[in-house]
């Protein structure tokens, strides 16, 4: 009987089961496809500062801090492993290609410095000399050196074997139902009829966090999946790198980030639909990536296209996670990260681990109770 389960393996319920097991507290995660679903989907991007939008502010002092704490988290993973947990310290530019872009592009970096945010404006020309094979239409960018991305399938696997030596009990089953007695979460059962007692249990199914049976229905979170595709590219010897940095761009309005990794693989994102639990890529979601990022790059057209995937961001109302107690004795939320899943692991990690360390949710994650919907 574990002091702990965690119900689902992805990245925030890998970390906080690793930092847990840290704190000397017996875990259990279940997951049958651990780190296969939205944490394999996901860019990696760290961008507290150019993803910020107005209005957000508790949500932004959440992603500085855990952007502050990854290089720590990173380097605490790889002494213990040995193996690489993927932080790209390279910083972000972000670029504009028509003037209508670049009009928007410095509102934002307006808004940006009044928050005190590290941001350096830059031509067209300069955004060049950063990024030589950017297209000679930008117009205009934007420097934030704090933004960084991780290799999220490389976290994963570290992770994975992080929870393996620290004693973590990997269940690969799906959980069908979280046990209650009374109003009280007690564990969980298990699809092949197994149940797992635990004096704690944490959720951290992402977009599936609102289906857990169990829970009663008013306690249940405002989660839903938002269906993002990403596309994957291989940059041959010539070009490499064919980007020194990750750059997000607005081309023509549209939204694109292109993100590269050490080993020559460029990622290309994401796109944004509302259709339930879909994970099919759709041709025109595919089309408009390459469209947009060739508008910004044009050598995409000479790399090669070695895989289209989608996946499934957990959203709120309000764009922020769910975090802490549920209503339900016992039972906390881990979920809700939406676009910020990878950039909040180190965060959501401490924050469940102390939480159930002392009983007191810490006070940076206040604002991100469910309460705040109203349950």
């Amino acid at each position: 009987m574990p002091d702990v389960v965690v119900i689902g393996g992805g990245l925030i319920g890998l970390a906080t089961a690793w930092r847990l097991a840290t704190d000397g507290v017996q875990v259990a995660v279940c997951d049958p496809t651990p780190g296969a679903q939205t944490s394999n989907v996901a860019a990696g991007m760290l961008a507290p500062v150019t993803e910020v939008e107005y209005g957000e502010d508790e949500l932004l002092a959440l992603n500085l801090s855990s952007v502050n704490a990854w290089p720590a988290f990173a380097e605490e993973l790889e002494e213990l492993t040995g193996q690489p947990a993927g932080l790209h310290r390279t910083g972000t530019l972000s670029v504009a290609y028509d003037v209508d872009d670049a009009a928007a592009l410095r509102r934002l970096a307006d808004y940006q410095r009044r928050l005190g945010l590290e941001v350096e404006e830059l031509s067209g020309r300069d955004a060049r000399r950063r990024e030589p094979l950017l297209a000679t239409g930008v117009s205009g960018g934007v420097w934030v050196p704090g933004d960084h991305s991780v290799d999220n399938r490389q976290a994963v696997a570290t992770l994975l074997r992080a929870i393996e030596l620290s004693g973590v009990q990997l269940i690969r089953q799906r959980v069908s139902r979280v046990l209650t007695s009374g109003t009280t979460a007690i564990g969980v059962l298990l699809e092949n009829g197994d149940t797992v007692h635990a004096g704690q249990v944490i959720a951290a199914a992402g977009p599936w966090s609102s289906q857990l049976d169990g829970v009663p229905e008013e306690l249940r979170p405002p989660v839903r999946p938002v269906k993002g595709e990403v596309l994957r590219l291989r940059v041959p010897e010539a070009y490499r790198p064919a980007l020194q940095h990750t750059v997000r761009a607005t081309a023509r309005g549209f939204s694109v980030y292109l993100v590269p990794r050490p080993g020559g693989e460029l990622v290309v994102g994401a796109t944004t639909s509302e259709l339930g639990y879909d994970t099919r890529v759709l041709a025109g979601g595919a089309f408009a990536l390459l469209r947009d990022a060739r508008t910004v790059l044009p050598v995409i057209d000479e790399l090669e296209l070695v895989e289209a995937i989608a996946g499934l961001r957990p959203a709120t109302p309000d764009n922020a996670p769910i975090l802490g107690p549920s209503g339900l004795d016992r039972l906390l939320w881990a979920t809700g990260h939406y676009r910020n899943g990878v950039l909040l692991t180190p965060v959501t990690a401490h924050v469940l681990a102390e939480t159930v360390r002392t009983g007191t949710l810490p006070d940076l994650a206040k604002p991100f109770l469910a309460s705040r919907f109203g349950h």
